[in-house]
């Protein structure tokens, strides 16, 4: 038995190893999928930008592959050897990151090609993948994980449970790649730029006109400036911070607490001035508005019509 068990462990082993050094690459257009390395053949499947492909041989111009056409399929057939980048594709990186901008550019368009979106979050993620060490790198990873967190995040907001008060009480957007980011990329931009979006998780939906919500969503703002402080996104957070300040102001009333109201109005003041002072932005313009409006008295949660 013992034999057994380290003869079947070899062969794992062996297969896992044999996966690791296969040849991986990815087209960056669509392209089709044959039954043998002829386009008169049967077509087997058409597969998108970005997919994955392990190559199995070479016949002149083609590639036999095993093809990833989604997360959970997979065939295996013939394409043509055009268009696709591996590892070794000279300036590859710079090729695959080319054509995810290209691509996410199209799914910014009205009449853009379908799927694009979905192509530049492939697309991206390849770039990291296949190149880690590239300039480009951390920054594609992050792309690939903000387009995939937008795309989950109109998903999870149109949902009835978006509305419920706490945070816990509607399923999040999944996590995995932004913390993926967070990992191989420590220390850089991307990195503060995904943890700035995880928060989206912690955020109330109906804060019901209570005092609990933005008193934590604002503590949670303020500590992620504090831990990171050189981060694109402070601003947004500062900015974000103040104005649930301001709306604590009204709140706090409504729950006959004026002492914490002008409490509120002092830090939201702080708040907003250090957003404004930011480098020129929407934030900081936004902040500069906030603050005209504390200062006029307008209420900036609930009813603001006099």
């Amino acid at each position: 038995m013992k034999t057994r068990l380290i003869v079947v462990a070899a062969i794992v082993l062996s297969a896992t190893a044999a996966c690791a050094d296969a040849l991986r690459g990815t087209p960056i257009r669509g392209g089709s999928i044959y039954l043998s390395p002829d386009s008169s053949s049967t077509k087997l499947a058409e597969i998108d930008r970005g997919r994955e492909v392990v190559v199995l041989e070479t016949s002149r111009d083609w590639l036999h592959v095993e093809a990833a056409l989604t997360e959970e399929k997979i065939i295996t057939g013939w394409m043509l050897d055009k268009g696709v980048v591996r590892a070794s594709t000279p300036n590859g990186d710079r090729i695959l990151f080319g054509e995810a901008v290209d691509s996410e550019e199209q799914a910014s368009q009205r009449h853009g090609r379908r799927g694009a979106a979905q192509d530049a979050m492939r697309l991206y993620y390849r770039t990291a993948e296949y190149f880690p060490n590239s300039p480009v790198a951390g920054e594609a990873m992050y792309r690939s994980a903000d387009i995939r967190w937008q795309m989950e995040k109109a998903d999870v907001m149109a949902r009835p449970s978006a509305r419920e008060k706490d945070a816990w009480m509607r399923e999040g957007m999944d996590d995995e790649f932004m913390k993926e980011v967070i990992k191989k990329f420590p220390g850089t931009k991307w990195a503060d730029m995904a943890a700035f979006h995880l928060l989206d998780n912690k955020l109330c939906g109906d804060w019901q006109a209570s005092s609990k919500c933005p008193e934590k969503e604002s503590a949670m703002y303020e500590k992620y400036v504090n831990d990171h402080p050189q981060s694109p996104a402070v601003a947004e957070a500062l900015y974000d911070a103040a104005w649930r300040q301001s709306a604590l102001m009204e709140i706090y009333k409504t729950e006959n607490q004026p002492k914490k109201s002008e409490e509120s109005k002092a830090k939201a003041i702080a708040l907003a001035q250090k957003a404004a002072s930011q480098a020129q932005s929407d934030w900081a313009a936004r902040a500069q508005r906030l603050l005209f409006m504390i200062d006029q008295n307008i209420p900036t949660y609930g009813n603001g019509v006099d």
